[in-house]
């Protein structure tokens, strides 16, 4: 049987998902918690990957604002009600950004032409929430033929439970 899927690169990226975050919003003191426990180990993913070059690539809602920046974005949550959650992973100015309006940071996104552009074809993906968006980002990352990796300790959920399946 012929390989119908495109073939990927060999090069990885580290997939920052949603963690600039003002805590505003409904769920916000449980994933809060959650958020502190994962940070220290996507803090660390982070730097091993900016240590060995690894392409980093911040991937945000917008929360409805479609003018939004990685500078605005990153600026609002600094002044939201966890900015220690926030600042360990701030992105680098020479780091790509993503503006995403779901919960998949490929929907809709030019995310998936950028990993080809550059010759990707294995992901890390750290961030929020494992059982929404990480969820979604990696169903749909496996679905373009990615390899992936969800690291545990560097996701946070909203209901454990749900992040517990999902994992």
């Amino acid at each position: 049987m012929a390989n119908d899927h495109p073939a990927r690169g060999d090069r990885a990226a580290l997939l920052v998902i949603d963690m600039l975050n003002t805590y505003e919003h409904a769920d916000a003191n449980t994933l809060a918690a959650s958020v502190a426990e994962a940070v220290p180990a996507a803090a660390r993913l982070l730097a091993r990957a900016r240590e060995e070059e690894t392409l980093v690539i911040f991937v945000n809602d917008n929360y409805g604002d479609w003018n939004s920046s990685a500078a605005e974005l990153s600026e609002r949550a600094m002044n939201g009600r966890h900015p220690e959650l926030v600042e360990p992973l701030l992105l680098a100015p020479e780091e790509c950004f993503v503006i995403k309006a779901r919960h998949s940071v490929f929907y809709a996104t030019p995310l998936e032409y950028l990993l080809e552009t550059q010759g990707v074809g294995r992901l890390v993906l750290t961030g929020q929430a494992t059982e929404q968006c990480i969820l979604y980002s990696a169903l749909d990352a496996y679905v373009r033929h990615f390899r992936m990796a969800v690291p545990r300790e560097a996701v946070a959920h909203i209901h454990e439970h749900l992040a517990k399946a999902t994992l």
